[in-house]
């Protein structure tokens, strides 16, 4: 199948992973993969299109470079916080790439590759098998930058690792190591950057040893409980992501975070 229309999304096959693998790779236009208005859009429509490939029956989901995806671009938070209607429209977009990834019937491995933030946490967690290098962090630090945590977040970390770890991370918006999170079930491993690829062939050989409409419905079922908490809570988390986007706080956080300073909250 030929992918059209990416800007921000790189496809290949036979990169080592095994036969009918293709490699889906978030590949931004700064060096974090830090999402921005043409990548969520993307992101919006590619698991469907993957879903659609005759050529592939596993993917691999990675970053381009020395970091899987950094959330959201810093330059798009400030279009947002100027023109809040700009953040209002991208809601259906938001809602989309989280379902559209828990109907994937292909199994999807993501290959966690140094930092995975935000979103880009979300996006690596609702895969069905993490492998993240040993060096790597994830975290979701929505509230750092003035925002609720409302791309999925409050839906995937509570199911990986219960809900008081799940509050504790999202509350905080700290990171952990990869070998942390593989400790406390958020990751299935943290391996040494050398074996990340061979971890990955190894793990998509076994998935497609298997036959293929065993192992698609299976992930079906086992998705059920995923798709009716997104279902449950994405409303809702989009809408008051909307409105933490208006609040003056969210424009000071934005600030200092990108002038590497302590923010000056006023709680408005």
């Amino acid at each position: 199948m030929e992918f059209q229309h990416y800007s921000r999304i790189e496809f290949a096959y036979d990169q080592g992973y095994g036969p009918r693998v293709l490699v889906v790779t978030i590949s931004g236009n700064n060096p974090v993969n830090g999402v921005d208005e043409a990548m969520h859009e993307e992101l919006a429509r590619v698991f469907t299109d993957c879903q659609r490939d005759p050529d592939s029956d596993l993917i691999v989901l990675t970053g381009k470079g020395r970091v899987f995806c950094a959330g959201g671009d810093l330059d798009w938070f400030d279009e947002q916080i100027s023109n809040p209607a700009s953040f209002r429209a991208i809601a259906p977009d938001a809602k989309r790439i989280v379902l559209s990834l828990l109907e994937l019937e292909k199994p999807i491995i993501c290959r966690l590759n140094g930092a995975a933030a935000g979103l880009g946490a979300t996006i690596a967690l609702m895969c069905d098998v993490i492998i993240a290098e040993d060096t790597s962090k994830i975290g979701d630090p929505h509230v750092k930058v003035g925002l609720v945590a409302g791309d999925g977040g409050a839906v995937i970390w509570p199911a990986l690792i219960g809900v008081a770890r799940a509050k504790e991370m999202l509350l905080t918006g700290d990171l952990i190591s990869g070998p942390e999170a593989a400790r406390i079930g958020l990751v299935n491993y943290a391996v040494p950057s050398d074996q990340l690829d061979s971890k990955v062939a190894e793990m998509a050989g076994k998935i497609l040893g298997n036959p293929r409409w065993a192992v698609r419905w299976t992930k079906v079922v086992m998705n059920q409980q995923l798709r009716q908490a997104a279902n449950l809570t994405m409303d809702a988390a989009v809408a008051y992501e909307t409105l933490s986007n208006m609040a003056k706080d969210r424009a000071e956080a934005v600030a200092a975070f990108k002038e590497k300073r302590k923010m000056n909250l006023t709680g408005e």
